[in-house]
């Protein structure tokens, strides 16, 4: 007999997914709470996840599911490069997808951009096991500005070129949504080299689907070759869409064999989700994804 259905406890975190669904996740202990410049932050210490971190009520990270996340939002446009050397993450300020991309040799030069400051200090004193030390890594220059300035401005003013360009946002509402607009894209794409991308997430397609279309949209309009793949991210609560666009590299060009192949090569290590078979698998679409997204 199946085990009883159990409702929610009473000191349980409720994130919505639209305006008819959410899930939650049992609370555990509040360790740090608070109102940054920008936005409000807590961070708890949960019985599924260990320690996770919210932002205006949005999950973010947590410490034991977020290899889902970051491995799959790295190393599918990485793994495609031929020798990535010089990355741009705009957002991430936890220092999950600079770890990823540190687990390149090739890795030369991370800049990291994260308009609240906060939310570094608060991976710092409460995330290692998320950005295992990247934070403090000599390649990281790490900058505590808008993102969408660096951009527009202090890059181009630099002479800047990246290999990969990482979006790693919250949802585009209130100050990350011009961040997802094709002007911001077009901007990001200028600083990319010959073979470079830019990667980001996209959203759950069941719930979210008018924004996953116009997402794919912006970037249809920017970027000749736009890969849209997915997989379920638990801390999310739901299937969760990524993409990688670009004008000439294209993940879906490698068959398993030899995404196993390059991870060998190049010896990278501590994969807990990614390998061949799954960068093969996340860009079969099932016919509704194709239609949402023809």
């Amino acid at each position: 007999m199946a085990e009883q259905m159990q409702l929610p406890p009473q000191n349980a975190l409720f994130e919505a997914l639209s305006e008819d669904a959410g899930f939650f996740v049992k609370a555990g202990r509040l360790i740090e709470s608070g109102q940054s410049e920008y936005q409000a932050y807590e961070v708890w210490d949960t019985p599924q996840y260990g320690k996770l971190f919210r932002l205006d009520g949005f999950f973010m990270t947590s410490e034991r599911d977020e290899f889902f996340y970051h491995e799959n939002l790295i190393h599918v446009p990485c793994i495609a490069h031929p020798a990535p050397r010089r990355a741009l993450i705009i957002g991430g300020g936890d220092g999950g997808s600079a770890e990823e991309l540190f687990k390149y040799s090739t890795m030369e030069r991370v800049v990291l951009v994260e308009l609240d400051g906060k939310v570094i200090d608060l991976a710092r004193e409460h995330f290692e096991s998320v950005h295992r030390g990247s934070l403090d890594d000599p390649r990281l220059e790490l900058r505590v500005e808008d993102g969408l300035r660096y951009v527009r401005e202090v890059a181009p003013a630099n002479g800047e070129r990246f290999d990969l360009i990482v979006l790693d946002l919250t949802d585009p509402i209130g100050p990350a949504e011009a961040l997802y607009t094709s002007r911001f894209f077009d901007e990001c794409k200028a600083l990319l080299s010959e073979q470079g991308a830019m990667t980001l997430h996209i959203g759950a397609p069941i719930f979210q689907p008018e924004r996953l279309r116009q997402l794919v949209d912006n970037l249809r309009a920017v970027f000749n070759k736009v890969s849209p793949y997915f997989m379920y991210i638990p801390l999310y609560g739901s299937q969760w869409g990524m993409a990688v666009a670009s004008d000439k590299l294209d993940p879906r060009a490698l068959a398993a064999g030899e995404v196993d192949q390059r991870i060998a090569a190049r010896a990278i290590d501590h994969l807990q989700y990614y390998n061949g078979d799954v960068h093969v698998a996340q860009f079969a679409l099932p016919n509704y994804l194709r239609r949402l997204l023809a």
